[in-house]
C-alpha cells in the first residue's frame, strides 16, 4: 500500500488525466488539487511513483500518465462510486421500455443503448444458444410453396427460419405435427432436442419422414447456430474521438481484434463469469492489439441463469467510476427486461 501523501498525488494525476487526455505535470497538481505540498515536494512524489511503476513519463514530456499498474491502484482502492443521474437512469430505464421483449431486439438495442451513455465503444455477447432449452416449434405457413419456422426457447430465445413446405400436407396437418414435435421435446437441451427430433422422425414420424425433412434439416442448422453471430458491438467510431486513437493504425488494430480473431469474446467467455462487474486493464487483457484499451464487463442473467456479457471498451484514461455504474445499470435493466419476456 501507498502512503497518504502519494495515494492522493496518483489519485489526482489519474483523475487529471482522464478529464484532460494530457500528461500531468506537478505545477498543475499543486494549483488544481491543494494538497498542501509545494510543487518540489509532488515532483518528488510523482518520481517515486514512476520508480515504483505507478507512472509512466510519455516522451520528454514534464508531465506523468498512470501505468497499467496506476490504473489498477486507483480501480481497486481509490475510485469513488459514483451515483447515476435520475436523467441517465430515467434514458436507460425508458429505452429498455420501449423495445419489445424479443431477445435478439433487446440484445441489439442493449450495444446501443451501452455506448450511447458510456461514449465508448460496447460489446455484448448474445445467449449461447446451445446452452437454452427447448420449449416450442411452431410453423407458420404463408405461401403455396414455403412456411417459416419459428424455434423458442425456455428464457424466451426466438429464432426463425424459411422452409419448403411438404407437398400433399395440409396447414392444419402440419401444424399439427410440430405440435406433436414440441411436446416430446419441451424442456430438452437443444442438442438433445436435435437427436431426439431425428429418432422422432425415424420412428414414430417415420411416414412423414420425407415430407418434413427438409424442415428437420433447417432446425438442426438452427439449434447448431454460429458462435460469432452472438458478438454485437456498437459504437465504433467513438474509439476515433479519442486522443490515444488519432493514430490510425491504433485504431485499425482495435478494431481487427474485435472483428475478426475473436480475442475479445474468448476473454470475456473466460474471466467474466458472474454479476461483478470486472476490469482490465491494458495488457492484462492478454490481446496485445488493445494494450491501449481497458474492457470493463459483467454478465447480463434470464431468469438468474447468467446467459450473455456487456461491456464496454475504451481508453485505459478512461472514466471508471462512471462506467462502472452504467454497466450495473444497463446489467440490472437488461436482466429485468428479458426476466419478463422469458417463457
Amino acid at each position: 500500500m501507498l502512503d497518504d501523501r502519494k495515494v492522493r498525488v496518483l489519485r489526482a494525476i489519474v483523475e487529471d488525466y482522464i478529464t484532460t487526455a494530457e500528461p500531468v505535470g506537478s505545477r498543475t497538481i499543486a494549483r488544481k488539487y491543494s494538497l498542501g505540498v509545494s510543487p518540489a515536494t509532488i515532483r518528488n512524489e510523482m518520481a517515486d511513483l514512476e520508480d515504483m511503476g505507478y507512472l509512466e513519463q510519455p516522451h520528454t514530456s514534464a508531465g506523468r500518465i498512470p501505468s497499467d499498474l496506476g490504473y489498477r491502484y486507483y480501480v481497486d482502492w481509490l475510485m469513488p462510486e459514483v451515483t447515476l443521474s435520475a436523467g441517465v437512469v430515467d434514458g436507460i430505464h425508458q429505452a429498455f421500455e420501449e423495445k419489445a421483449r424479443e431477445i435478439q431486439s433487446l440484445v441489439q438495442h442493449t450495444v446501443r443503448i451501452l455506448s450511447d451513455a458510456t461514449s465508448y465503444l460496447a460489446v455484448v455477447l448474445g445467449p449461447q444458444l446451445q446452452t437454452a432449452r427447448f420449449h416450442r416449434l411452431s410453423v407458420v405457413p404463408l405461401t403455396a410453396g414455403s412456411a417459416l419456422l419459428v424455434l423458442v426457447t425456455d428464457s424466451g430465445f426466438v429464432q426463425t427460419a424459411w422452409t419448403g413446405k411438404p407437398v400433399g400436407m395440409t396447414d392444419e396437418e402440419m401444424r399439427g405435427l410440430f405440435e406433436y414435435l414440441s411436446d416430446r421435446l419441451r424442456g430438452m437441451s437443444l442438442e438433445d432436442c436435435r437427436h431426439a427430433a431425428e429418432r422422432i422422425l425415424n420412428s414414430e414420424l417415420s411416414a412423414y419422414k420425407s415430407m418434413i425433412g427438409e424442415a428437420l434439416s433447417v432446425l438442426r442448422s438452427m439449434v447448431m447456430g454460429d458462435s460469432d453471430e452472438r458478438v454485437y458491438t456498437s459504437g465504433t467510431s467513438r474509439l476515433f474521438d479519442q486522443p490515444e486513437f488519432r493514430d490510425m493504425d491504433k485504431a485499425k488494430a482495435v478494431l481487427g481484434a474485435l472483428e475478426h480473431d475473436q480475442s475479445v469474446r474468448h476473454l470475456l467467455d473466460a474471466h467474466v463469469n458472474d454479476d461483478s462487474v470486472l476490469v482490465f486493464i491494458g495488457g492484462e487483457t492478454g490481446i496485445i492489439e488493445i494494450q491501449d484499451c481497458s474492457l470493463v464487463g459483467t454478465v447480463f442473467s434470464i431468469g438468474g441463469r447468467a446467459e450473455g456479457k456487456i461491456a464496454v471498451l475504451g481508453p485505459k484514461r478512461m472514466d471508471y467510476p462512471r462506467v462502472m455504474a452504467i454497466i450495473k445499470c444497463v446489467q440490472a435493466k437488461l436482466s429485468d427486461a428479458l426476466g419478463k419476456g422469458a417463457v
